[in-house]
């Protein structure tokens, strides 16, 4: 697709208002210049008000958003992406993802990729990709639209649930892999396991698991409000783990999901 997804971004779920404003232009200010949101986080006017605030350049700041659910068939994909493009104050996304497969199959997969991807040869975005895509529902996305117009499978991953299937699934197809919910909704820094290798390193937690994860090739989206922990997340691309160290987070694999809504597919 000739586009590279900037391996750490900001992600702003569960973030409104001018929490997610001032979170989006803090991060920018700080030097992200990559920034996820979704039409279901309801926060695309915020992201857009912090876009516009920060006076920097378009291309300099990789923009992602996702499709919900209740715009997956194939007439209602690009009035949606219009109406985002609209609130976030842009002419075009950089990544455009299906948020999560339709409920029920009541979408097909290839409709709504059909459609996404209609929208990237309208100009709506540079590329295209999906978020919560198992094994199964990757390889309709494939048969669909070819494995090299999907840019990435947004996943939940972290230390706790390696999702190691559907990772190694899309990295073999070539599909980049973007991990969601890094931190674990903050797990990563009661763990003893990550808390003792920070402390060997003079780093913290959070950046010891996102290291971990950046150094498998995944793109790495956490949040915060705080400054502080937007700086110091934004400093883990630095962080080299020592493959002991590497092997030690990998053995933390629980399968504990922490985002399973009740129209979530079968996991694999």
């Amino acid at each position: 697709m000739g586009i590279t997804i900037p391996q750490i971004g900001l992600g702003t779920f569960r973030l409104t208002g001018t929490q997610a404003t001032d979170s989006v232009r803090t991060g920018l200010e700080l030097g992200y210049r990559h920034i996820d949101t979704a039409q279901i986080y309801g926060n695309e006017l915020d992201v857009g008000t912090a876009l516009r605030a920060s006076g920097i350049a378009r291309d300099n700041v990789f923009v992602t958003t996702k499709v919900w659910t209740e715009y997956l068939a194939g007439d209602r994909v690009i009035p949606s992406l219009k109406e985002s493009l609209r609130k976030l104050g842009l002419e075009r996304l950089d990544l455009a993802l299906i948020h999560w497969p339709s409920p029920g199959a009541a979408v097909p997969v290839a409709e709504s990729m059909a459609a996404l991807l209609e929208a990237r040869e309208q100009g709506l975005a540079r590329a295209i990709g999906v978020s919560n895509f198992t094994v199964p529902l990757m390889k309709e996305a494939i048969a669909a639209v070819g494995a090299g117009n999907i840019a990435t499978n947004q996943v939940e991953l972290h230390p706790f649930l390696q999702n190691r299937t559907v990772a190694a699934f899309a990295q073999a197809a070539g599909i980049h892999v973007t991990a969601y919910m890094p931190l674990a909704y903050g797990k990563v820094m009661a763990d003893p396991v990550i808390a003792a290798i920070a402390a060997r390193l003079d780093a913290t937690p959070a950046q010891v698991a996102l290291a971990w994860l950046m150094a498998k090739g995944y793109a790495v989206i956490p949040s915060s409000t705080r400054r502080g922990n937007l700086a110091s997340n934004l400093a883990a691309p630095g962080l080299r783990l020592a493959p002991e160290d590497s092997a030690a987070i990998d053995a933390l694999e629980r399968g504990e999901r922490l985002v399973s809504p009740d129209f979530a597919p079968r996991w694999d």
